[in-house]
């Protein structure tokens, strides 16, 4: 695998994604907080509030398998399958986002679906990838 092979850089370019996805989500903890008066360290007192502090903490827990499955799966997998899974993991984070409201929890499914299932395809390429990778190494 190659740092400069067009998969390689769309991988970075996912991983760059994920990271302004997360920024982005920590702006708005931001501005809940400065809109509903709640000061920090404050984590409840107004749902909107809650909302946006559970799409923030349950994004970055997701990145801690997302972006080590995403990049086991680009070295070891390889080609542009593990890129694409990664885009449809950002793109079920910020789903997840737009749609987790105090009103209706629910609605945050379909978000929270696909980057879960995201996360499962990656790391299951990752491990076909890395046993391919041993089993060449072993011969």
């Amino acid at each position: 695998m190659s740092l400069a092979a067009p998969a390689t850089i769309l991988t970075g370019f996912v991983t760059l994604l994920a990271i302004l996805i997360s920024i982005a989500m920590a702006i708005s903890v931001a501005r809940t907080r400065g809109r509903t008066g709640v000061r920090a360290p404050a984590m409840s007192g107004a749902p909107d509030l809650e909302c946006a502090l559970r799409v923030q903490g349950n994004t970055v827990e997701q990145m801690t398998v997302f972006l080590p499955a995403l990049w086991l799966a680009a070295l070891y997998f390889q080609g542009w399958l593990p890129a694409l899974i990664g885009l449809i993991w950002c793109l079920g984070r910020v789903i997840y986002m737009l749609t987790y409201a105090p009103d209706k929890p629910t609605n945050r499914a379909v978000g929270f679906a696909l980057s879960m299932l995201s996360v499962i395809a990656l790391t299951i390429l990752a491990a076909i990838g890395l046993l391919g990778a041993w089993t060449a190494s072993s011969v």
